[in-house]
Parts: structure tokens; sequence; C-alpha cells
């Protein structure tokens, strides 16, 4: 690693800011499971790598993920990964990308044996193999029967995955930059990546990673809807960094609503409940989804759960006083199997709702879980930036991982526990990739031009030093709730017209933010305040994508265009901010991959989606 100081005293708004930089082979931007993985892959190759993280690495969200990680493993009935493929394909409603889907699932068994060798703490079932759960969406045989693939260490899953990765990371050398907030992408004049430039949360110092391939791991947006199950860091820091790019963003109109939020909080109350065999009943005592997914019942896709729960409550069939919540039902079950299998829910539910799960029902309500759009990418990790009628054309030296990219194999709905899936096998491909490029190439690496990151350090300097009124919180709590009603489970183009014209309006707001601390020591106010523009740009391009869409396809769901329309919607929204003053998106279009990796398995061809 090389690193060096240097003021740009010739730049009259980064005199004030000292410039320290910073030289590696590659640099991931993110520390949560994905991050961690691809920083671990590239080091244990021998190359340097820089980890740079808002959090300190245990904090990032990937341990909050409770269920598991799918894999066709076989422990507990004969699987197959072309069934998992299947079920994948299927839950995605055929908007995925089949070729990445069949890495993914292929790969699976793999990667969660070299998980259970790093030391990840798996349940394990009476013959002392990995145990599986049932999980919704999941099938055995392609749609015959309930499947039961899902790996899980109790209901913390992703807490044990994401220590045993930090650890691993240790181990194999990677440099840690933690509570460091990443600010943009340094690109060159020919479009290539060749860093970040990031701020130092404990003193307000510039530093600019120097690097021959980046991977961004920054998570999803989650924070931009009012109810949601994502940690405060979920800001979509990475999407808007390549927005500011001039790079396009794909599918973010397809924002997942998990069926069990606990009702008030949003606290998740895990998939693994109702694999474990509890159910949701409304304010009528029903078992209602019976009546919407005969077969899969309460473990059908989490779009079809989330949807059929609106609808009890919107008829007047929910629970409480306000008849606004159902109850997931858990008391039937042996007080064993809460205790052994999901004790962290048990805790949650006391904790969050006052309830004893082994006596009483939990109140839930459908809650923002996850983004299946963000930065487009290869089943390599590499990013893809279209250009002169090449929609499979990349960015040279960038990369992206996890809820961050858009790979695509969630497609408009991911399927519960493919998410722990998706970041450790795709972080596991960009340090591949990545490694692959350093050995071809070599490690020499060009100078940064002098001003690189100047306009990054300008924006901030205007953010910490704008002359408006509005507080942050207030913008920030404005456009939550705008996001709820407008771009919310349930979508009419007179909601979503009326939600461009207002999130339009908070990103001109923006303009007016006041930040009050000044200083530069862990100040607090300007990084929520930099995470604000972040949502917004996520934000906007959201709902701007869901807008023409006229169709309904897995999260994206129309009341005034209820069926799926595969003649001219079975394509990749692209979208990109032309004007980052104004906040105008531009939207283009990409073809889905319909074909496979290899011949291994062939395309599944578009069907009706029933469960």
């Amino acid at each position: 690693m090389k690193r060096s100081v240097r003021a740009l005293a010739q730049h009259k708004v980064t005199q004030a800011y000292p410039i320290i930089d910073h030289t590696f082979d590659a640099v991931v931007v993110g520390a949560g499971g994905a991050g961690l993985r691809a920083a671990m892959g590239i080091s244990a190759a021998g190359f340097d790598c820089a980890c740079i993280t808002k959090l300190y690495p245990t904090r990032s969200h990937t341990i909050a993920a409770q269920g598991g990680i799918n894999a066709a493993l076989s422990n507990v009935a004969q699987d197959d990964w072309r069934w998992h493929m299947y079920d994948t394909v299927k839950g995605a409603d055929w908007l995925g990308d089949q070729d990445a889907i069949q890495y993914m699932c292929q790969e699976a068994p793999a990667i969660v044996a070299e998980l259970e060798q790093m030391g990840v703490p798996f349940s394990r079932t009476p013959e002392g193999l990995i145990y599986q759960r049932p999980f919704g969406g999941q099938s055995f045989n392609f749609g015959k029967e309930q499947a039961r693939r899902c790996c899980a260490a109790s209901d913390r899953t992703g807490h044990a995955m994401l220590h045993t990765l930090y650890g691993q990371s240790f181990q194999y050398g990677v440099n840690f930059f933690n509570e460091y907030f990443a600010l943009d992408l340094i690109m060159d004049s020919e479009g290539a990546c060749r860093g970040v430039i990031a701020m130092s949360l404990e003193d307000g110092s510039m530093h600019r990673f120097r690097a021959k391939q980046t991977i961004l791991a920054t998570g999803g947006y989650g924070r931009a809807y009012f109810s949601c199950t994502s940690a405060k860091s979920c800001t979509g820091d990475g999407i808007a960094m390549a927005s500011r790019a001039g790079l396009p963003n794909s599918d973010l109109e397809f924002v997942q609503f998990h069926p069990t939020g606990i009702y008030g909080p949003g606290v998740l109350m895990t998939e693994g409940c109702r694999g474990e065999g509890g159910v949701l009943i409304n304010g009528e005592g029903e078992r209602f989804m019976e009546r919407y997914a005969p077969s899969a019942k309460d473990l059908a896709s989490r779009d079809v759960v989330s949807r059929a729960m609106t609808v009890e409550i919107l008829e007047g069939r929910g629970c409480g006083p306000k008849k606004d919540h159902v109850h997931l039902q858990l008391h039937h079950l042996e007080p064993s199997v809460l205790h052994d299998k999901l004790p962290g829910i048990s805790e949650n539910a006391m904790t969050f709702a006052g309830v004893n799960v082994e006596k009483e029902p939990v109140p839930v309500v459908p809650t923002v879980h996850y983004t299946m759009g963000g930065i487009p990418t290869l089943w390599t990790g590499e990013v893809v930036n279209p250009r002169n009628g090449d929609y499979e054309a990349i960015v040279p030296g960038l990369l992206a991982a996890g809820e961050t990219a858009c790979a695509s194999v969630h497609g408009a709905n991911r399927l519960g526990a493919n998410s722990l899936l998706d970041i450790v096998i795709f972080g596991k491909s960009c340090a591949n990739t990545a490694v692959f490029a350093l050995t071809k190439e070599g490690r020499a690496q060009d100078e940064l031009p002098a001003d690189a990151g100047e306009m990054s350090i300008a924006r901030v300097d205007k953010i910490l030093h704008n002359k408006g009124d509005l507080p942050t919180a207030r913008l920030r709590e404005s456009l939550k709730g705008t996001m709820a009603l407008n771009a919310g489970v349930f979508r009419t183009q007179e909601l979503l017209d009326e939600g461009c014209q207002k999130v339009n309006s908070m990103y001109q707001q923006f303009e007016d933010v006041v930040v009050d601390d000044k200083s530069p020591v862990w100040n607090s106010n300007l990084v929520e305040t930099l995470e604000l523009q972040n949502l917004l740009t996520c934000a906007i391009q959201t709902i701007e994508s869901a807008r023409p869409r006229t169709e309904s396809r897995g999260a994206h769901a129309r009341d005034d265009f209820p069926d799926r329309d595969d003649t001219e919607w079975m394509k990749h929204t692209l979208s990109y901010i032309d004007d980052l003053d104004k906040g105008t998106v531009r939207l283009d279009y990409r073809p889905v991959h319909n074909y496979t990796l290899t011949n291994e398995v062939e395309p599944f061809e578009p069907m009706k989606r029933v469960y």
C-alpha cells in the first residue's frame, strides 16, 4: 500500500481539505457479506485490497438476516440445483437473467460447504448434517412439493456468516478503513473506474483510493420508505455513486415488501417462522392464505403473501381496533421448536410487540425489506453500461455485488434465503474477476489526475455551508411517507404520477437543507444529509421507473394493470440521472437474458405464476 498527503492548493475549494492518497490493487466499498467475501478473495490471492466501510464491519446489515441461505444440499430430502433454479426464475416472475441464476444455484452447495469449513455454526440434523428448513417459494421437482432447502444457523444466519467472514478477512490481511464514508467513484476520461474518494468520519479528512479494481457492495436503500426492516445505514450509497458517475441503475421499480414486519416498528419476523409451521390469521380467525395460494399457502412467494395480507386489511378483515394488521400465529408450535429454531424471533416479539409467542399471536404488516434493482452487472460481477448498441458493454475496473447490484438473479421479486446466497456467490465472483484481471494486466497503475475527486469535495463543502433552513430529518420523513403511499404494495398511474411530482419537488428542496454542525469531527448531521441526498437519488429513479411499466410483475403490482405483459415488458429498466442539479431521469431498456450459462439445463419458458 502506498500513502501520501497532498493539498490541492491550486483549487480554492480544496485548500481547506487536505487530500490523503492511497494506492491498492483493489478497493471494496462496503463490509457486509458481499464486501467481505470479495475483499477476502482478493487478499487471499496475494493482492493488496482495501475495504472501506462507513460502519464497523460487524454492524453491517448482513447481521440482520435471519432465515438462512438456500442450497440444494439434499441433507433432508433429495434435491437438485435445477429445481432451485426453476424456483428462482419463477419467483423472479421471469425477469431474472437465467445465466446468472444458473451460476448462483449451481454454485450454492459449494459455497455453503465453504462457509461451513470457514466456521459458520450452522444448526444440525440428528445425523450431524447442516439443518435445512422449508422456505417460501421453494419446491422439489419443479413445483411438485414444498422443498427444505434453506440452510440455517438457528434464526441468526446472517449474524453467524458476517462474523465468520470478518474473521477470515483478517486472516488474509485485508486493509480495513472503518468509519470512512465513500463519496464518489473516480472515473477517467475514457469511462474507466480508477477508485473512490471517501471522507474519514473521525476527523473529516478526505482520502483518495486509487485502485485497478473497484467493487461496490454498499447494500440497498430501504430507508427511503416509512416502514422497513433495513438498518439506518441502508441509504443506497453505491447506487447513488453510480448515478453521479453517469452510469445506469437497473429495475429500481421492484421493491420487495416482506409479509411479516412487526406492526409499528417494522422489525423483521423471519420467513423461517412460517417455514417452521407458523401461519397467518386474519381478524375472523381464518387462515386466509389458503384462498390466495392453495398449494403453498403461507409459504407462497413474498410478493404474493404481502398482497394477500394487504387485500385482507383493505377489505376489512384485519386485526386490532383499527383492523390494520394481521396475526402471525406461532403458539401452536412446540416450545422446543421456538427455543431451538427461533430464539431471536421470540425475543424480538417480546421486545417490540410485548408478545409471548408461546401464548399469543404477533401483529404483523408488510414492510419494505429488499430492493431487487441496483447497479446492473453480469454474472461475473462486472458493471454494465450499454453503449453503441452493445447491451453487455462493461465499465472497466468497476464491479458490484449484493443488494447494491442487479445481476439480475432476483428479477421482479426475490425468493427468501436467496439474498445471503447472492452476497457470497457474487462477492466471490467479483473477487475471481478482479484477481483474473490483475493477474492478466499486472498491478501497474497510472497516476490520478491532480483534480480527481475535487467535484465530490465541492459537493460536501456546499452541503456543509449551505444557508438553507430545512432540517434534514424533516425532508427525510416527507420522502419516506411519500414513497410508502405512492410506491407501495399496490400502485396506480394516479399514485405514481403524484409521487413523481412530490419526489421531484423534494429533490429540489434539498438545496434548502441546512447542516447545523460545522465541525469536521464525527459530524453525524453531515453524514445523514449526504445519506439523504443518496436516498433522494434512489427514490426519484424508483418512482420514475415504475410510472411507465403498465403491468403487474413480481413486486410491482398495478391495480390498473393487473396482468403481466411479456410482449411489452419482458425487459430490464435502465435509469440515468442526466441532470444532477434538477434530478432529470432518463429511461432506457435492456433485454432479459433468457438463456443459460451452459447446456446442463434448458431455459425455463415463461408461464403463469401460481403457488
